[in-house]
């Protein structure tokens, strides 16, 4: 017969006890029938029997012993010695009559599954009393003098077999010695605790702990295999993501370098988008559409357009006349904080047209500087029957500049092309297009600024000289001979028709700007002009704060020996820099 430690339950075999550990205290909760210990697992419970309720548990299995003992003796003995169990047997029920009924040997192996704590409490005291008085009648003596030299003897460590003389010191045993073994070690102990740096748990033990990260470090090494399979998936689909980003990043790069190339091309007249006659024709449509052109006007001016590029002669609609003069009275008699005042030769002002708004600010400079030209009589030998070309004119004329080898890298840069576009001009055009009339003239290239607040005084010295050569004793109005001068910087050029000096001893640049219309400029003709109107001409020193700023000056007539030493010299385009 085999006894359940738990709760005195037999059964005839090891399988069956298995069986009733499972259903009984495995599955179900485990209590401790000494101390109603719960909420632990079999073995946490068998391990706590052992420990805490050690001199019970043995009472209780000894007591089996001796039950066990009478019924295997009781077909091997004598009639006395079975007549000697039977009183041990019916002594140990009559013990407790005040509170059972009497019962047999039989009935006492039937009521075995009792529950450990009933039975001891009622039972197992009568059968100490018992044992001793008849110790000494039969063969139990031996049997019982054994049961209680186990019962009684002092209990050992189970860990480290230290004896000790009760079962309460055997526990403080085992709870301050060995605490380390418990599940749950004491709070009263100052045990040191250690936690695993990878996953936190609480060791009270460093060799457990070591034990533990061991256990962690066999799994990363298992799992090395698999990560560095994993890894190399994941450094190739890394590197297919960061080609794909790449890729659109530098589509992305071409698309935006496409779109800024084309508005650079839209900007400067080179998107195929059509020239001056096209554009005129396309404004005059719109103008017509709202109707702020009659029908008839736009066939006129059509046909006054087809004239002009017919013959390559501007039409002199834009063209504004006697302006110098008129100035020349203004400052004679009114501008009364004017000290001295330089103008150049007679200039006629052109604005742009339909045509050309927005791009032909240069062509319209240059028809000021020829004008300028054609009026004076020292270029009649260079410009002898040539009258003021419209745009498309001069583009061809610096068509034709190119191709006998002036300037090829500016050519170049336009594609050897300027007829039929919208095409920007600059100071290098001009000057490639006076040399080849044999003008002679030069670039200064005012390449940073040479006062406070990126202003340029520099430059307005250098045209004061430019005009003046003895400023001391000269009249308050002079009218040189020299030509105006074609002012270029970053977007705009407009022409430099004089110069003032002021009574604070302050210059003033006197400025023909091709984007003022002809209206406004016809007011300077007036005979009753003020002061005040010069304002649209007049700019100071504050008011031209670009960053650069180049200006072509004329100077005489070349010979034919130095147009072709300048042709040479403009396979390398410079220009004098000031400062």
């Amino acid at each position: 017969m085999i006894s359940c430690d738990i709760c005195g339950e037999t059964v005839t075999s090891e399988p069956d006890m298995k069986a009733h550990l499972l259903i009984v205290h495995m599955e179900n909760e485990v209590i401790c029938p000494f101390c109603k210990l719960s909420g632990v697992n079999y073995d946490e419970m068998c391990f706590h029997i052992e420990t805490s309720h050690f001199e019970q548990n043995e009472l209780e299995r000894n007591v089996e012993r001796i039950n066990t003992i009478q019924y295997e003796t009781s077909d091997n003995r004598d009639d006395n010695t079975l007549q000697c169990r039977m009183e041990v047997n019916s002594s140990i029920p009559s013990a407790c009559a005040s509170n059972h009924p009497k019962i047999s040997a039989q009935s006492l192996s039937k009521d075995r599954t009792l529950k450990h704590k009933d039975f001891y409490s009622e039972n197992l005291t009568e059968s100490r009393k018992f044992l001793k008085s008849k110790e000494k009648q039969c063969d139990l003596s031996r049997i019982k003098g054994a049961i209680y030299e186990t019962m009684y003897s002092p209990p050992d460590c189970p860990f480290c077999g230290e004896i000790e003389d009760c079962s309460q010191d055997m526990e403080t045993h085992v709870k301050t010695k060995h605490a380390n073994l418990l599940d749950t070690p004491l709070k009263d102990c100052d045990q040191p605790l250690y936690d695993c740096p990878m996953c936190g748990l609480m060791c009270t033990n460093y060799n457990i702990l070591q034990e533990h990260v061991d256990l962690h470090l066999e799994e990363g090494s298992f799992g090395q295999g698999m990560d560095g399979v994993r890894c190399s998936r994941d450094l190739e689909l890394a590197h297919q993501l960061q080609q794909e980003e790449d890729r659109k990043r530098r589509s992305e790069e071409s698309r935006q370098e496409m779109e800024e190339f084309q508005k650079l091309q839209q900007q400067y007249g080179l998107d195929n988008s059509g020239g001056y006659k096209q554009q005129q024709l396309q404004n005059m449509e719109r103008e017509v559409n709202r109707g702020r052109m009659h029908p008839s006007e736009f066939h006129r001016q059509k046909a006054d357009m087809m004239e002009s590029l017919a013959i390559g002669i501007d039409d002199g609609k834009t063209k504004t006349s006697g302006i110098i003069e008129a100035l020349y009275m203004c400052y004679q008699n009114a501008a009364t904080d004017v000290r001295h005042v330089w103008l150049s030769a007679a200039v006629d002002h052109f604005h742009s047209s339909f045509g050309d708004k927005g791009w032909g600010c240069g062509y319209r400079n240059f028809q000021m500087l020829l004008s300028s030209l054609l009026q004076n009589d020292a270029y009649d030998d260079c410009l002898k029957g040539m009258s003021v070309p419209c745009i498309p004119k001069i583009q061809s004329m610096i068509e034709d500049a190119w191709k006998e080898g002036f300037d090829p890298q500016g050519a170049s840069q336009l594609n050897n092309k300027l007829q039929g576009t919208k095409a920007w001009i600059g100071a290098c055009e001009v000057y490639t297009l006076l040399t080849s009339l044999r003008v002679k003239c030069h670039i200064i290239d005012f390449h940073k600024s040479t006062g406070p607040l990126g202003t340029h005084p520099r430059l307005f010295e250098w045209i004061l000289n430019y005009y003046s050569s003895e400023r001391e004793g000269s009249p308050k109005v002079v009218c040189t001979s020299k030509p105006p001068i074609y002012l270029q910087h970053q977007g705009h050029s407009r022409t430099i028709v004089g110069i003032e000096e002021r009574k604070n001893r302050t210059l003033c640049l006197l400025i023909f700007d091709p984007g003022c219309p002809s209206q406004e400029m016809k007011k300077l003709l007036k005979q009753d002009m003020e002061a005040s109107n010069l304002k649209q001409l007049r700019k100071f020193v504050g008011n031209l704060k670009h960053k650069q700023y180049q200006i072509v000056a004329v100077e005489g007539v070349l010979t034919s020996e130095e147009k072709v030493a300048r042709r040479q010299a403009s396979q390398v385009f410079t220009a004098e820099k000031i400062p």
